[in-house]
């Protein structure tokens, strides 16, 4: 199978009837593409919350929108669900009352309440892929559904996290062998050994791609989206900022830990392994050659892109002999984990240690955190620093070329901003700049204008 492409598509690719055609035409453009995963369908203009939502608020009877102070119950949600589905069904003109059937039997299905959250949110890919197929059957493309549960893509019983069982690789090659013409799957789940579904990480379908293009040792993997490729910093902020054509493995995933967040980093690592190269694609501008990711390149730049990480929270802790000690980072790593907390850099001199986190986990933990820490480590200097920002160069052309944060630091201080946190990766082709969040337009602007253009 290695001059097959597997393909994935996004939630914005898949939306409605018109982009399910430009995900025609760009399977009929090359008969190499005879693996498609597929999305639930994105939000469109007739949308203000993504299926996926939706079907998790079902799951929780209404919570998961109350939650974030949206009025919108189970039975709304329901209702949204069943109408998208039937929308898209009458608009590419196939035939669904049987899919419309089988989604509210699943809808209405009794599930233990730790199980259930997942099997609804898996829903929307489930049947989005029975639709796409059957429209790419009525358009004369020769295409079969194939299902997790039909493929053997057994899970691990971690729900809403779930991982990848090895022995899936050798039974999803085994079913794939055996489809005539294209096989359609849908992305984001998979079934644990006891018959569950449980689905991966928000955003799980590129690991569904990345998994099938691993198991059939694929020659490309294309993620189509709705995007050029990665930018060498956010077009949002500043719209000269080109799309980088190629990137390693190593480079896309600093980009991808610091904001970067076109494709899921999971998706990559076992493409990394059998050296299969990843391309961004965007199904609405296939004039654009997108960004391919690789496992080597000669570098033609020093930086190649600048990643920016807002709202993080910078602790500091000060305690005679604290960087020296062989377990007192893992123990105060420890205590964060407990917190469910997200961790970035760790900092570390012979008396203090700073740990960059999360802001947002920090919310109603920070108090206990403080009192925990003082209770077990007894520092000398205890701080929280909040609204922070982190901007990261990255570049595998930065190793050998001196002088590129002297450099960087230079233009800030040009534009009289303050550098609270200064770190250099070890692998020598990243840095980390932290800030107040006030200071990260203008920082960006004066880094990319040093760096990259």
């Amino acid at each position: 199978m290695k001059s097959q492409i597997v393909c994935k598509f996004g939630g914005t690719s898949v939306a409605n009837a018109a982009q399910i055609n430009k995900v025609k035409d760009i399977i009929l453009q090359n008969k190499e593409r005879q693996y498609v995963v597929v999305s639930a369908p994105g939000k469109d203009s007739s949308d203000t919350e993504k299926l996926t939502d939706h079907l998790i608020n079902i799951a929780t009877d209404g919570r998961h929108f109350r939650s974030q102070s949206k009025e919108i119950d189970a039975q709304k949600s329901y209702k949204h669900v069943i109408e998208k589905f039937q929308r898209l069904i009458a608009d590419l003109g196939i035939e669904g009352k049987d899919i419309i059937k089988n989604l509210e039997k699943d809808i209405k299905k009794p599930i233990p309440e730790g199980k259930k959250k997942d099997f609804l949110a898996s829903r929307g890919e489930r049947y989005n892929a029975e639709i796409v197929c059957r429209y790419f059957n009525k358009q004369g493309i020769l295409s079969e559904l194939v299902l997790p549960e039909d493929m053997g893509l057994v899970v691990s019983e971690i729900f809403s996290n779930a991982s990848v069982i090895p022995v899936s690789y050798r039974n999803i090659r085994e079913k794939l062998s055996t489809v005539e013409g294209v096989s359609v799957i849908p992305g984001f789940y998979g079934m644990t050994a006891k018959g569950d579904v449980a689905v991966f990480s928000r955003g799980g379908s590129d690991l569904t791609g990345g998994e099938i293009a691993y198991a059939i040792e694929a020659a490309l993997y294309e993620n189509w989206t709705d995007t050029d490729g990665i930018y060498q910093v956010d077009p949002r902020l500043i719209p000269e900022a080109k799309v980088i054509p190629r990137l390693t493995y190593k480079e896309i995933r600093l980009l991808s830990s610091k904001g970067f967040d076109v494709f899921h980093y999971d998706a990559m690592v076992n493409c990394k392994k059998r050296n299969i190269p990843i391309k961004i694609r965007n199904t609405n501008n296939l004039a654009s050659e997108g960004t391919l990711i690789v496992s080597e390149r000669v570098p033609e730049e020093v930086v190649v892109g600048i990643a920016r990480k807002d709202n993080i929270a910078y602790l500091y802790i000060e305690r005679d002999g604290a960087g020296e000690s062989i377990s007192f980072v893992h123990d105060l790593l420890s205590v964060i984990k407990d917190y469910g907390i997200e961790t970035y850099h760790y900092p570390t001199d012979r008396d203090d240690i700073a740990i960059l986190l999360n802001q947002d986990d920090m919310v109603g933990f920070a108090k206990d955190i403080k009192e925990t820490i003082e209770k077990e480590f007894n520092p000398d200097t205890l701080e929280f620093s909040y609204n922070i920002s982190i901007l990261s160069p990255v570049g595998i052309g930065m190793k050998n070329h001196p002088g590129v944060i002297a450099e960087a630091a230079t233009a800030l201080k040009e534009q009289n901003i303050n550098i609270d946190i200064i770190n250099q990766g070890p692998a020598q082709i990243s840095f980390h700049f932290g800030f107040q969040n006030y200071y990260a337009d203008s920082a960006l602007k004066a880094m990319y204008k040093t760096l990259i253009k």
